[in-house]
């Protein structure tokens, strides 16, 4: 019988499927800093997976241990099953793109990329063939005589980009690939590296901060926080369902609710708000203990807003009154000021032009907030 045709997009849930990297027990201290904190991760051939943190969490540390610039302390690395603790970095099936693209400034584009092919010795004709290959995939093929200074900042990171890849490393590292370009490149140039892995298969390890180009790029996210991963999982996994109040908080952000478990079954949980008393439904169920204490999240998106009572019901409301106000062209942020002091965050979006004067609510007014029972997540910590 054929696999199920979803397992070669998501092999992580294969059980047959071997990792192609393989983390286990990795630990880096600097004297009496412990930047690595015995870290346990795999990874599988073809993904696009994402370390995401904040500065200092380790994530960097982490990458240049793979890439062979670093030594762990302790623990062990493979790639395609071969332990790779011994071999030096310029052994090793792995080649790094780094944030500044440490270009070759008096080299053209296409001299820039073939420089590791002449480091490796191979004649010119397989040279030229690699390097006239990669430059048409990034689509610098009329740029090829330029140097750097004379590109834009995207064309550099396609030409750092060509670099590494024209090697065909088994695995491409990348620390903050995109850090440099402004917003809307930034966006333009995540779905050019996406494209250009699908085409090629290589497996790239990508190490941001930034949590929507994480969440843009990767088949999977694995978020670092003071040298451990908190939470792995895909993109959606991740937004729809935290682990904690740190990742609720983390990626995107969260309206986050103090209270106690009044049921909890397989079927469902309330939970009541220790503020307001409000009742918090939450559909999915959790093995929970009566009057356990925790925290109930809710995504601004999800919240619904109308100067209208919404149908009678004794949960999964709140009233409120509009505080603030910002439109962002294709969305609305509204903080709305609810009678025990706390204030919600609403993200509405702006489908339809609004007529002079026809505002969805505004300053002052009263309003009344609701969400279905599947929006919200108990967390317990």
């Amino acid at each position: 019988m054929s696999k199920d045709p979803k397992l070669a997009h998501r092999p992580w849930l294969d059980p047959e499927a071997e990792p192609y990297i393989k983390i286990q027990g990795i630990t880096k201290r600097f004297g009496d800093f412990t930047a690595v904190d015995n870290v346990d991760l795999d990874i599988y051939k073809g993904e696009l997976f994402c370390w995401l943190g904040g500065s200092g969490c380790g994530k960097s540390t982490l990458l240049r241990m793979l890439a062979g610039f670093e030594t762990p302390t302790a623990g062990k690395i493979f790639i395609d099953g071969v332990e790779m603790n011994d071999i030096p970095a310029y052994e090793r099936p792995v080649n790094m793109m780094f944030q500044s693209y440490a270009l070759f400034p008096h080299m053209t584009v296409e001299k820039n990329i073939a420089y590791g092919l002449v480091r490796d010795g191979l004649d010119k004709a397989t040279i030229q063939s690699k390097v006239e290959e990669i430059i048409d995939m990034v689509e610098l093929t009329q740029f090829s005589k330029r140097k750097p200074h004379q590109l834009s900042g995207g064309q550099r990171q396609r030409v750092a980009l060509a670099r590494a890849l024209v090697k065909q490393p088994k695995v491409l590292l990348l620390d903050e690939p995109l850090g440099a370009l402004d917003k809307r490149l930034r966006e333009q140039t995540q779905y050019e590296l996406m494209n250009i892995q699908d085409q090629l298969g290589v497996t790239f390890i990508v190490v941001t901060h930034d949590q929507e180009e994480a969440m843009t790029l990767s088949t999977r996210i694995a978020i670092m926080d003071k040298g451990k991963f908190i939470q792995t999982g895909t993109p959606t996994e991740i937004y729809e369902t935290p682990d904690s109040r740190f990742i609720a908080n983390f990626i995107g952000s969260a309206n986050i609710f103090e209270g106690h478990v009044v049921e909890s079954g397989k079927e469902h949980v309330l939970v009541r708000s220790t503020r307001d008393q409000s009742l918090f439904y939450i559909d999915h169920g959790s093995d929970l203990q009566e009057n356990a204490k925790v925290w109930v999240a809710i995504r601004p998106e999800k919240i619904k807003i109308s100067k209208s009572p919404p149908e009678q019901s004794d949960h999964n409301q709140l009233i409120g009154t509009v505080d603030d106000i910002g439109y962002l062209g294709k969305l609305s942020n509204y903080k709305v000021l609810l009678d025990n002091g706390k204030i919600i965050d609403i993200t509405y979006p702006n489908q339809v032009r609004p007529k002079s004067g026809d505002h969805l609510v505004d300053w002052e007014e009263k309003v009344y907030l609701s969400w279905d029972a599947s929006s919200a997540v108990v967390l317990t910590h």
